[in-house]
């Protein structure tokens, strides 16, 4: 017997970045508090913006270009694909959407089965930096999921082996007022293609699907993806490009007064636009997708 589908919750976003410097001026400047940078064992590091509702972004650069070389040649599939999207699209984007998991081993049996397996499943540790200065070794056990039709999107399912408890509050208050993030946005000329690869990573099958596109609940937050109608009614984006697959269009940020976002944006030289209800700021280098925040509800 199946066990029962719950929905999993939003872990974080990868987004590839040029170098770490620029991505944390720039969301700096946005108002984030950015954490201190960290060195994965394969080549790779972020400096990542952490989240009171327990998801966060992470702005990911390439430390050694060898040593990712060689992992990915091992068969280091969140390697491999970072490498990948930085050769196809940019060094500014988001990669990959991830999900929480308390059992990557079962999700990747599962993604193997249902014919959607991203790769082998990858194990690391690394030193983790807190707030007070102190250093602990955290560890980390990743599940793949991919469809061959959507080369420049993946996503994967993260279970914390070992990950020290901490008081995070230092990194999770932004003086834009950011508390969280609600929305994941996605676009493909037929969002429904894709509702399946979604629909299992989510671990949800009920999708919501209308003339724009199609949302796909997470555990407190959401995956959207829209069509060319749906980006230009909710970005205000005119997108001519007739590529398929999945692409990494924008985050929906929760903040609680929106006014004080829009005075830290403005204070720091940050050009904004409107869209109903949300205030967008556009790509800009070391923030590869639009930014969207609205209030909380």
């Amino acid at each position: 017997m199946n066990s029962p589908r719950i929905r999993r919750p939003l872990d974080h976003l990868v987004l590839p970045v040029e170098d770490l410097e620029t991505t944390r001026a720039r969301h700096a400047a946005l108002g984030f508090t950015v954490a201190a940078d960290a060195r994965h064992p394969f080549g790779t590091e972020n400096a990542c913006v952490f989240f009171a509702d327990s998801t966060y972004l992470e702005p990911l650069a390439v430390a050694s270009r060898e040593e990712c070389e060689e992992a990915a040649r091992q068969g280091n599939v969140f390697v491999a694909r970072d490498q990948a999207f930085r050769f196809r699209r940019s060094e500014n984007g988001l990669s990959s959407f991830v999900v929480g998991s308390t059992d990557a081993r079962s999700d990747h049996e599962r993604f193997v089965r249902e014919g959607m397996s991203g790769g082998d499943l990858l194990e690391f540790s690394r030193q983790m930096k807190f707030p007070d200065g102190s250093e602990q070794a955290a560890s980390f056990r990743l599940a793949f999921a991919a469809d061959l039709r959507s080369p420049d999107l993946f996503g994967f399912a993260v279970e914390r082996i070992n990950v020290p408890a901490a008081d995070k509050s230092a990194l999770t208050t932004h003086r834009n007022g950011v508390i969280g993030i609600s929305e994941v946005v996605l676009s493909e000329p037929n969002p429904t293609d894709f509702q399946y690869f979604i629909q299992e990573l989510c671990d949800n099958r009920e999708v919501d699907a209308n003339s724009f596109g199609m949302t796909i609940e997470l555990d407190g937050s959401a995956v959207t993806v829209l069509n060319r109608a749906g980006m230009e009614a909710f970005l205000g984006v005119i997108d001519e490009d007739r590529e398929r697959g999945l692409f990494g269009r924008a985050v929906v940020f929760i903040v609680d007064d929106l006014v004080k976002l829009t005075e830290t944006l403005h204070n720091n030289g940050i050009k904004a636009r409107e869209v109903g209800s949300r205030v967008l700021v556009d790509p800009a280098p070391g923030q590869g997708v639009i930014y969207c925040f609205e209030a909380s509800r």
